[in-house]
């Protein structure tokens, strides 16, 4: 082996770049602050632990985060082979067992041989060494006073929310019934129907629903709040109109009712949380009501009226860098090439978005440590379309961003057969280059 970096934090991104950086022969020391301490949105002392959904959303390559997911196991990625180790049934989406997921990653890292876990909290990046700063949406303290003073304070702040939690053999099933939409994939969520009569009065409580306080960290930062459009409480998606709803979460087509054979006026769907189906989360109910509120008001659900709820949903404060001025394409520091960052605090919002980062700073970083040029990947692929995007943003304010066929290079020639033969191209092309450079990168 040669060389050294350290990687801080060992979230999904720290862990992906940490892997990266050992299989490619660099000795790597992982910093991770659990069990010395934890903040508000951790439950157990696992690395990866996903604190939101346990949904990695679509494998479908045609799809821009299963492109990216593709292109990630295509090179290798820890992350992706823990997902497809420990999934469960999500109909077309990847969804995984999250303590099954958390621990496979905690032991593969465990046993790596190139890569050293110290259990402490860092204050800062080690001095003179090669560092991937991956320390989630959630960096506070004197890490985050430390990166305040290397950026200028030039970051950005923004609140996201995760959904509750309900025990499976909670549920009325008499008035739920198992299906995906459009019949796609295995039948695996439970929909809640709902008629107008039922829907209005659900409204109303929602809409008028108690809001919980903010942490006390997050309190200084609640005059400059910004809820993330891709991850929205539900009760601020209501105030938005009533029918908000009937067009994003709660949207009944594709979900015929059994006994009719018509759609519902609304439908909420759980989506399965563990491989033995004894939990599943209300899907788009990220939520920041009081728990009292979330137990009133989601018990009108039909089905979930005497519901256990196993977990409330919660809203925390999450960072991220304004990267266009701070980071290159490789998501190293503009102006200190030892510094890489990954994960959210970037600005790439989502857990593969983040693995994805993940593994383009591990990779950087340890061919920095190696005396090699950085590699900057072509955005023909996901994975470099969104490096681009950390490193050059787009007009206006730079806001934190999913994987997207927006933000890919466009393709040579106009597809015909609309928008599903161009996505196709999109990901025939993504995956053509990956395969072109994995041996390389």
């Amino acid at each position: 082996m040669s060389g050294v970096i350290h990687v801080i934090g060992a979230g999904l991104a720290g862990c992906e770049a940490a892997y990266a950086a050992a299989e490619r022969g660099v000795r790597v020391i992982l910093h991770e602050m659990k069990p010395e301490k934890r903040i508000p949105a951790h439950h157990t002392d696992l690395f990866a632990e996903l604190c939101c959904s346990n949904s990695l959303r679509s494998e479908m390559p045609e799809n821009a985060v299963g492109l990216l997911k593709s292109e990630l196991r295509a090179l290798g990625s820890l992350i992706m082979e823990a997902a497809y180790k420990t999934r469960v049934p999500a109909g077309s989406s990847l969804a995984v067992d999250r303590t099954a997921f958390a621990s496979y990653i905690t032991d593969r890292i465990l046993a790596h041989p190139g890569i050293t876990v110290v259990r402490e909290e860092c204050a800062s990046p080690v001095e003179g060494e090669i560092n991937v700063i991956a320390t989630g949406p959630l960096t506070g303290g004197a890490m985050a006073d430390c990166i305040g003073a290397m950026t200028g304070r030039k970051q950005l702040h923004f609140f996201d929310a995760a959904a509750p939690i309900v025990d499976a053999s909670s549920i009325d099933m008499s008035k739920a019934f198992v299906a995906s939409r459009y019949g796609k994939g295995e039948a695996c969520y439970i929909n809640c129907p709902f008629t107008k009569d039922e829907y209005d009065r659900f409204y109303a409580a929602l809409v008028t629903a108690k809001e919980a306080d903010l942490h006390d960290f997050d309190r200084e930062e609640q005059k400059d709040l910004t809820v993330f459009e891709g991850c929205m409480p539900v009760e601020v998606m209501a105030k938005r109109g009533y029918g908000t709803l009937l067009f994003g979460p709660m949207k009944p087509v594709g979900l015929p009712l059994p006994s009719t054979g018509r759609d519902a006026y609304a439908i909420v769907q759980l989506r399965q949380e563990n491989e033995e189906k004894t939990m599943y989360n209300l899907v788009g109910f990220q939520t920041h009501l009081t728990f009292p509120e979330q137990r009133r008001v989601f018990s009108m659900i039909p089905g979930l009226e005497r519901a256990e709820f196993l977990r409330y949903g919660v809203m925390h404060r999450n960072t991220y860098l304004n990267a266009p001025e701070l980071l290159d394409e490789t998501y190293a520091m503009r102006g200190d090439g030892k510094i890489f960052f990954a994960g959210q605090i970037t600005g790439v919002e989502g857990y593969i978005e983040s693995t994805g980062s993940g593994m383009v700073a591990g990779v950087n970083a340890a061919r920095l440590a190696q005396g090699k040029d950085p590699f900057i990947l072509s955005r023909v692929s996901m994975l470099g379309a969104m490096a681009y995007y950390a490193a050059h943003g787009s007009t206006g304010a730079y806001q934190p961003m999913n994987a997207n066929f927006g933000i890919i290079e466009p393709l040579e020639k106009k597809v015909k057969g609309g928008k599903r033969a161009r996505n196709e191209e999109f990901a025939r092309r993504a995956l053509c280059y990956i395969d072109s450079i994995k041996n390389d990168f």
